[in-house]
């Protein structure tokens, strides 16, 4: 699951996280989701992450027409659903029409959330775009089999570099799914000295450059590519 280390304590930010609504405006659509922060914990509320990556790829125009996109650790599906609806954009020099044709986005996280998960994506996703979102489960590195090897043009992740004991397992599946040509975008917050480990073991398999920090929430975007490619979106 999209899951991280969390305090308990008061503030904006714990009444943010404990509310059973958050909304936001992307791809020109309200979208509203529902938390639940008792019945599944970090894995049912929004990060800034997550927000942050949505805003990066609305913001810089990223062509996800007729791309096939998969989210890991989806958590209450934000970024899926946006990628769905950006996907459906042409994009021309100065104006932006809706495509007749949009990206394919599988939306993944682990058996426990994906009730959630579907329940948030089919509220938000008007009725001709929710076949083009398939929530399906994944835990890293034991459904592989379930996935074709390097299918996708994008992997993406907000906040899923939490566990140290997960590294190798979210780096065989990051492996499994990309091909030559996949673009990985993951977007985090470097709260730790072991997430720092994981950039590590990251370059260590795949070309990596930072393409983005938020300063105001502290987030930092990733892009990671198979050998030394480093192509442009």
């Amino acid at each position: 699951m999209a899951l991280v280390p969390y305090e308990e304590g008061g503030g904006w930010a714990a009444r943010q996280l404990h509310s059973p609504w958050a909304t936001f405006r992307f791809a020109r659509r309200t979208i509203r989701l529902q938390q639940d922060w008792r019945r599944l914990g970090v894995a049912a509320v929004v990060w800034d992450a997550a927000v942050v990556l949505c805003a990066y790829l609305e913001m810089e125009g990223i062509d996800l027409k007729d791309r096939s996109v998969i989210e890991l650790g989806a958590g209450t599906g934000l970024l899926g659903i946006v990628v769905t609806l950006l996907g459906t954009w042409a994009v021309g020099v100065s104006h932006v029409l809706l495509s007749p044709s949009g990206a394919h986005v599988t939306i993944t996280d682990r058996a426990a959330a994906l009730e959630f998960l579907e329940s948030n994506v089919q509220a938000n996703l008007p009725p001709e775009l929710r076949p083009r979102a398939v929530v399906k489960e994944l835990t890293w590195g034991k459904d592989l089999d379930n996935f074709t090897p390097g299918a996708f043009d994008f992997i993406l992740g907000a906040d899923i570099v939490y566990l140290e004991e997960t590294f190798a397992e979210l780096l065989q599946t990051l492996e499994h799914l990309c091909s030559e040509r996949t673009v990985i975008l993951l977007s985090c917050r470097i709260r730790y000295e072991r997430d720092l480990k994981f950039l590590k073991m990251l370059r260590e398999r795949f070309s990596v450059s930072e393409v983005h920090y938020d300063s105001s929430k502290d987030v930092h975007i990733y892009k990671a590519q198979r050998g030394s490619r480093r192509d442009d979106f």
